[in-house]
């Protein structure tokens, strides 16, 4: 099954900025999936167990390197990447 997540992050932190391009380039650097970057989020696509390790796998380095933060996430069982 194909899968679109919209990932946001909003760290707790006043120097937030650095944190936010860290897990992008993270989510962009994994060859198991697709990754769309815009001012608001990430969209990730691509087979659900990859995705969803990714997210997983995302998620927890992010809290364990950068502290209090908030993670947004848009969960759609299709591929709506965009052509």
């Amino acid at each position: 099954m194909k899968i679109s997540v919209e990932l946001s992050l909003y760290p707790l932190d006043d120097q937030f900025l650095p944190i936010i391009q860290d897990i992008v380039e993270r989510l962009m650097g994994d060859k198991r999936v697709e990754a769309i970057v815009n001012t608001m989020s990430t969209q990730i696509f691509g087979d659900f167990e990859s995705v969803m390790a990714v997210v997983n796998e995302t998620i927890e380095y992010s809290f364990k390197t950068y502290g209090k933060q908030v993670f947004v996430a848009k969960f759609l069982n299709s591929d709506v990447k965009p052509d």
